[in-house]
């Protein structure tokens, strides 16, 4: 348990002690929009919010053991400044479950003009997104499927918490990126996928970078095969058809990696995995004129005026 009532207060027993520490690209996130090939001081606890059966992070999400080192919001930021990282991602397991660490992180971030990022699945009531994501800058949140049953049958959980939490995020100016995993016969029905895109579309904006990425077997779910490049191929090809106007492929190998022009359709940011290979902007337009939403300065300055209760 990461929280623990110890005579009548709540303590986080994860606080500062992180499992995992590693300086990421930031298109491992994946964020594609958001300071693209720069680095990310990346770190993660335990536990999780959700249970869902494919976990492809479990170790992290369904662990217990709280790691003993322990690192300050102060020195944590250092870290970052030290190594040149532009941002400080909170991955590998849901970030929720530190939120405290991170409200006292995120205002010494925005000192040293160092963005916070959070890979979430955006389990998190709405006062939760007040609370906390007035310190976020970018957030990639894993939306499961467009399907309540699938929440809870493969997840623990609902689908509507994860949309309300969306579009409190949207409000509060925070940069966004969805993720779904598509897992054959579970939620790559194209029906599902349109009408995922259509509720992005309405409530996000065209503009909202999806990815949709690549399952393979693990965890509690080894009956699946992996996702085929045809069905990947054919989820952003509804998404595009749908409005959306960034749609992205992952964990396989495709030039669905780059970021295009939507007008021109011209190649504007060319990636091999993780990697910037060509940077082709110019300012933050294609050479046709098209203006491409793209976050070059990592932090809000929102984010620094005072909360309003």
């Amino acid at each position: 348990m990461v929280r623990q009532n110890k005579g009548g207060v709540l303590y986080n027993e994860a606080y500062g002690r992180p499992s995992a520490v590693h300086i990421d690209p930031i298109e491992k996130k994946p964020l594609f929009h958001y300071l693209p090939g720069s680095t990310s001081l990346s770190l993660g606890t335990v536990g999780c919010t959700l249970n869902c059966k494919f976990c492809q992070n479990y170790d992290l999400s369904r662990g217990k053991d709280i790691s003993s080192a322990e690192i300050s919001p102060q020195k944590l930021v250092e870290v970052a400044r030290r190594n040149r990282c532009a941002s400080i991602s909170f991955t590998y397991n849901e970030p929720t479950i530190q939120a405290e660490y991170i409200i006292d992180v995120g205002p010494l971030a925005a000192e040293a003009n160092i963005g916070i990022v959070m890979v979430t699945n955006g389990y998190i009531t709405k006062e939760g997104v007040r609370l906390l994501y007035r310190h976020v800058d970018a957030a990639n949140v894993d939306l499961k499927a467009f399907s309540d049953e699938f929440y809870r049958k493969h997840c623990s959980g609902h689908l509507s918490p994860v949309l309300e939490a969306l579009v409190e995020m949207k409000a509060l100016g925070v940069h966004l990126e969805i993720t779904t995993l598509l897992i054959p016969g579970l939620n790559t029905d194209l029906p599902s996928i349109k009408e995922e895109a259509v509720w992005i579309l309405r409530n996000l904006g065209a503009d909202t970078p999806v990815h949709f990425t690549a399952f393979h077997p693990d965890y509690k779910m080894l009956d699946r095969p992996r996702t085929s490049i045809e069905t990947l191929l054919s989820a952003r090809q509804c998404a595009l058809d749908t409005g959306l106007r960034f749609v992205y492929l992952g964990n396989v190998y495709s030039d669905a990696a780059n970021t295009y022009c939507p007008s021109c359709h011209a190649p504007l940011i060319e990636r091999l995995w993780h990697d910037v290979r060509r940077f082709s902007l110019q300012g933050l337009k294609c050479q046709c004129g098209e203006s491409i939403p793209i976050v070059m300065n990592p932090v809000r300055s929102a984010r620094l005026k005072p909360f309003a209760h």
